[in-house]
């Protein structure tokens, strides 16, 4: 049996499994070759609780793209001292910054999407693929109703460009199911939310959204919502 037979398997297998459960079925698979990527946003609140609870040991990581906002870094901090839980911090490489801002400036993003994919490239992409090479399958907090470039995802995918499996436990969570978990089981959150960031990403890059925005309306705002994707989950 192939990996995308696999695939397929497991997405049948596990479609009317809780959260819960798909992140045991995944830690007891691979072990030490699966981690939770962090942005620390709401939904990677949500399964940093359920992973410390049910498989301590697997490994979380975030990304700093030294242009986070001052409420992330305080979060990550908070969250890895109520867990008792180290999160490994993966940054851009400085001399790739320093090239790109000699020769583009400092808020390049905002002169074109070509400038913009540069930055989440150097910022963020390479940063992840030092993360994830020596892992086998990576979990993410990602929902379909986040945006218009997440409706056709599933719980289980073949990251091709990265080259291993990307299970999304939260898949089918609404926000408001986001939100129920996080306050019936008082989960740190950025205190950002509460100021109208519905998505919180580069402080340059992110601004709060009117109430019935979409959810990501707030990032990259310039941008059409089709384009609106930092390369980090591109299918």
């Amino acid at each position: 049996m192939d990996i995308q037979e696999n695939i397929d398997l497991w997405n049948k297998q596990l479609e009317q499994a809780t959260a819960e459960d798909i992140i045991a079925f995944f830690t007891s698979r691979f072990r030490e070759k699966i981690a939770l990527s962090s942005s620390m946003g709401l939904e990677d609140q949500v399964l940093t609780s359920m992973l410390v609870a049910q498989s301590p040991e697997t490994g979380i990581f975030t990304l700093d793209t030294a242009r986070l906002f001052p409420e992330t870094y305080d979060l990550i901090d908070l969250t890895s001292k109520k867990y008792k839980k180290p999160i490994k911090v993966f940054f851009p490489d400085p001399a790739e910054v320093e090239e790109m801002v000699a020769e583009k400036g400092i808020n390049l993003f905002y002169d074109s999407i070509g400038n913009r994919k540069l930055c989440c490239g150097i910022r963020k992409i390479k940063p992840l693929q030092r993360a994830l090479k020596d892992l086998d399958a990576w979990i993410t907090g990602l929902r379909r109703d986040q945006s218009v470039t997440r409706t056709e995802m599933n719980i289980v995918e073949w990251d091709g460009n990265n080259g291993l499996i990307k299970v999304n436990p939260l898949i089918n969570w609404t926000e408001e199911d986001v939100w129920k978990y996080v306050n019936d089981n008082n989960i740190p959150f950025n205190k950002l939310h509460k100021k109208g960031f519905a998505s919180i990403g580069c402080q340059p890059c992110t601004h709060a959204i009117a109430q019935g925005e979409d959810l990501r309306a707030g990032r990259w705002w310039w941008e059409n919502p089709e384009t609106k994707e930092c390369g980090l989950h591109a299918r």
